[in-house]
């Protein structure tokens, strides 16, 4: 191989790398945190982003901790390794704050995303170690009056697209609302429930 293919090699994955957002989940086993991390592959690749989604399991049980990550890129992905200095971290079990380092890497840069009921300046002093962004979202109160159920996915991928800014707010909606309506084709009284969750998740992310 010739020099100049290996500085073009090079050129295409420093390419890929700058425009790559690496986001990992924590959850607890059966509360979604692998299903949210899909979607939001899912929602990305809607949009015309090369994706990848995984999760990392321990003790296969459920309430054990959980954790699954995104890579997102304008360009395809060379890298398959875990995720060890994400750009956001999503926390939805806020109970993990207290056993997990759950902001281990995160960049200063990026931001700490917790379902919480709490406030981000509450969060921030149970995580000193962490400097940056700190956002929160209810997504308990507003999973059970938008859709009658405590689903914490619906509103956590709408937070972490409002505070990462990965996808257009508008084509996420669009794209959304089509696979909603694909997906819930004989239950289409469910697709109103979903769009109002997310539109009401990216409003009252806080932080």
């Amino acid at each position: 191989m010739s020099e100049n293919s290996n500085s073009s090699m090079q050129n295409a994955a420093d390419s890929s790398l700058s425009s790559m957002v690496e986001v990992r989940w924590h959850g607890r086993g059966g509360q979604g945190a692998k299903t949210a991390s899909q979607l939001l592959a899912d929602a990305a690749f809607m949009s015309g982003k090369y994706v990848q989604s995984f999760p990392e399991y321990g003790p296969e049980r459920s309430g054990a901790p959980i954790t699954a990550y995104n890579r997102i890129s304008d360009e395809r992905c060379p890298i398959h390794s875990n995720i060890y200095d994400p750009d956001y971290v999503v926390v939805v079990d806020e109970t993990l704050l207290e056993s997990v380092d759950v902001a281990s890497g995160l960049k200063e840069g990026g931001a700490l995303i917790v379902n919480t009921s709490k406030s981000p300046d509450d969060i921030r002093k149970e995580v000193p170690s962490y400097k940056g962004r700190v956002c929160t979202i209810d997504a308990r109160r507003i999973s059970l009056d938008c859709l009658g159920a405590y689903f914490p996915n619906t509103p956590m991928l709408a937070a972490v697209v409002a505070v990462s800014g990965i996808i257009d707010k508008e084509t996420f909606m669009k794209d959304m609302e089509g696979s909603y309506r694909h997906k819930f084709v004989k239950k289409p009284q469910v697709v109103e429930g979903n769009l109002k969750c997310l539109r009401v998740s990216m409003d009252e992310v806080k932080g």
